[in-house]
């Protein structure tokens, strides 16, 4: 008889095994199909960070398209606010300094960028209202909008003579997550 459980146990875990495997590969061919479909769309939207920034969020595991567009929007505010701390971060460190530093010629271009990120923040909550309530226009416009206020913070440094930012990697994820999110707007049916 304990031959008898020990065959029903084997088959029970196997078939649990089964199932969670498929569950996780159906999730994740949700996400590995947006991001291939993305990057081969769009030549901002990067495979490899693509697959990385939609399968760090947790919910993605079980996300169907129209979650993952949800998840994009989250992830923009998370950098906006992530960047816009790191901007603070940067102006106090150069405003502490007695002496004018070498590179006080970034306190202009990163005040802009302050703003532009609070921007950003306020932008990225009414693009994700607008998202949840279907309104996909005015959220193509937003997310456009964030395109254009990141592309404008990397070109202040630009224009200083010798002006490195400090925010390029931020500005280029900022872009590209927001490349993600138009690419799944668009997607839906």
């Amino acid at each position: 008889m304990s031959c008898n459980y020990t065959h029903r146990f084997i088959a029970l875990a196997s078939s649990l095994f089964v199932a969670l495997y498929l569950t996780s590969t159906v999730a994740n061919d949700v996400v590995a199909r947006t991001c291939e479909i993305s990057a081969a769309k769009d030549p901002n939207v990067h495979l490899d960070f693509c697959l990385r920034s939609l399968a760090a969020a947790p919910a993605s595991d079980t996300a169907d398209l129209y979650e993952l567009g949800a998840i994009s929007i989250e992830l923009i505010g998370r950098n906006a606010t992530s960047t816009r701390r790191y901007i603070e971060r940067l102006l106090k460190k150069k405003k502490k300094k007695k002496n004018p530093s070498p590179d006080s010629y970034l306190r202009p271009p990163l005040n802009d960028c302050r703003e532009l990120y609070s921007d950003v923040r306020v932008t990225v909550r009414d693009a994700a209202a607008d998202y949840a309530s279907k309104r996909y226009e005015e959220v193509n416009v937003k997310l456009s909008s964030i395109m254009d206020a990141v592309t404008t913070c990397e070109d202040g440094f630009k224009e200083m003579d010798g002006g490195v930012s400090p925010l390029t990697k931020r500005n280029d994820d900022a872009f590209e997550l927001t490349a993600i999110a138009l690419c799944i707007l668009n997607m839906r049916p």
